[in-house]
């Protein structure tokens, strides 16, 4: 992640590598400007550049700024009062993208808002992102690395929250911690090493884990979580961990699903696309960051949260379409397709999950291709019960990460009736996103509750603003929203 900081200067005496301004697009014949630079304003003319959000234009500073070049970046509109936050973030964010390999940039938004500052700020910290790795080469082949520091310029009588360089901070960390789990190849990171991971990634924090072994897993009925394991040579996990400050009167269980490979088993999944399921575990990359990113900011309320983690492969030992299992809660299933395996393993820690007595339960999963037929690459959906639903629809607006609610139709339930166990592992294909999350439901029982299927923006095919190829790290900033909603804010 960048070092964030704010420098209280004029933008045009700022000596950086890079200036980003933001870029108002032009009324009618009018061009766009730059809003409190009329010389650059007027410097652009004549090139008539595009200020559709994220268009970026890099130009030689010359003598109207001490930055080394300018960055001009389209914000979508020709009034700087009438861009929405996260077109902001959605555009500084593009702006820092670009900037890979670049020491130092600062950032300045002449007559914007505090928010609007924060909100910049932001998606400039977030777009700052490289995997470079596993990456090698000199030369033009050489990585890479993100932008090293961003600074936010002030100038006297600019409003600013201080607070809000702390948050983007925090937040670009756990973002950053999310994209490197998802990013880290399958011979990598596998159940144990996923485990082992995130021993070491809380160790500093008042964090307590505990790692069920695949011997654990079986003396305690977490058939589910078994199953799915039981055809690869590197077998599975269940991990807790609890933050629990002292006096906290709100509890929050978090459960994410942790495939970390996911070849279909022996319902074998097309060749075509399946290196992408190296990101099938980013649900519990997911709930793991929100979990760092609560004790990170000192939240009042209680987290424990469970990783579900198994890789699903089709080796000798693999189950087979056809076979029944028994559940932590003691249901039967019917696994009538095993490519239908992360409800299988989050419905295991589902049961554990409400078992604490949670007031709210979350889990976040890349849980099925029908969310995504259903919602595009970029929105997610939400399921469950209708005050969990609303919770988290009211913090992806504070995030401003899209997501969509989700019905549970009752017919479709029928079609989870098992013809020889309690339940099938899959409905009928009209509506599978649904089904899916009714499936879960039968682990659930009266807790609140909200299901967030997180398929489609989970792992992009294409960058956008401040998020790159690969893993996006979508949801971590919706799901640490509810928690500090429930606690009332971060610690004082």
């Amino acid at each position: 992640m960048p070092t964030i900081t704010i420098t209280e200067a004029s933008a045009r005496a700022v000596e950086v590598d890079v200036l980003v301004l933001p870029l108002l697009a032009g009324s009618g014949d009018a061009p766009s400007t730059v809003p409190g630079f009329p010389e650059i304003s007027e410097a652009i003319a004549g090139l008539a550049p595009s200020a559709s959000r994220g268009d970026l234009h890099r130009i030689p500073s010359f003598s109207l700024a001490s930055a080394t070049s300018l960055l001009l970046v389209g914000v979508g509109d020709e009034d700087l009062a009438e861009v929405s936050a996260e077109d902001l973030r959605l555009a500084f964010g593009a702006a820092t993208r670009s900037l890979s390999g670049i020491a130092t940039a600062a950032i300045a938004l002449p007559t914007a808002t505090a928010d609007q500052r924060a909100a910049a700020l932001e998606g400039a910290a977030l777009g700052a992102y490289a995997f470079v790795a596993h990456k090698s080469g000199t030369g033009p082949s050489a990585p890479r690395a993100a932008l090293g520091s961003v600074s936010l310029v002030v100038e006297k009588g600019e409003e600013v929250a201080e607070a809000a360089v702390t948050r983007a901070a925090m937040l670009s960390e756990v973002v950053d911690l999310v994209r490197d789990l998802v990013n880290t190849p399958p011979n990598l990171l596998h159940p144990v090493s996923f485990a082992e991971r995130a021993q070491e990634l809380v160790a500093d924090l008042p964090i307590s884990v505990t790692v069920l072994d695949e011997k654990q897993l079986a003396e305690g009925g977490y058939g589910g979580i078994v199953g799915v394991g039981q055809g690869s040579t590197r077998p599975p996990r269940l991990v807790r961990l609890e933050y629990a400050p002292a006096g906290a009167k709100r509890s929050v269980a978090l459960v994410g699903k942790g495939i970390t490979f996911d070849t279909g088993g022996i319902s074998l999944k097309p060749a075509a696309g399946m290196d992408d399921m190296t990101s099938d575990m980013t649900g519990a990359a997911t709930v793991l960051g929100a979990t760092v990113g609560a004790a990170t900011l000192g939240l009042d309320v209680k987290v424990t949260t469970y990783l579900a983690l198994a890789e699903n492969m089709p080796g000798g030992g693999a189950q087979r379409p056809g076979d029944v299992v028994t559940m932590r809660n003691g249901k039967t299933v019917e696994v009538l397709n095993t490519d239908a395996e992360g409800r299988m393993v989050m419905a295991d820690a589902l049961v554990d999950a409400v078992a604490d007595e949670p007031d709210l339960v979350m889990d976040v999963a890349t849980l099925t291709g029908a969310a995504v037929v259903a919602l595009g690459k970029r929105t997610a959906g939400v399921m469950g019960t209708e005050d969990a639903r609303e919770l988290v629809m009211a913090a992806s607006a504070t995030a401003g990460e899209p997501f969509w609610p989700l019905p549970f139709p009752a017919e479709l339930r029928a079609d989870l009736t098992g013809r020889v166990a309690d339940l099938r592992n899959i409905g009928e294909r009209p509506g599978g996103a649904l089904s899916a999350g009714i499936f879960l439901a039968e682990f659930v029982g009266d807790t609140p509750w909200a299901h967030l299927d997180i398929a489609g923006p989970g792992f992009a095919s294409a960058p956008l603003g401040y998020m790159g190829k690969g893993a996006t790290g979508m949801s971590v900033r919706t799901v640490l929203q509810v928690l500090e909603d429930l606690a009332g804010g971060p610690a004082a």
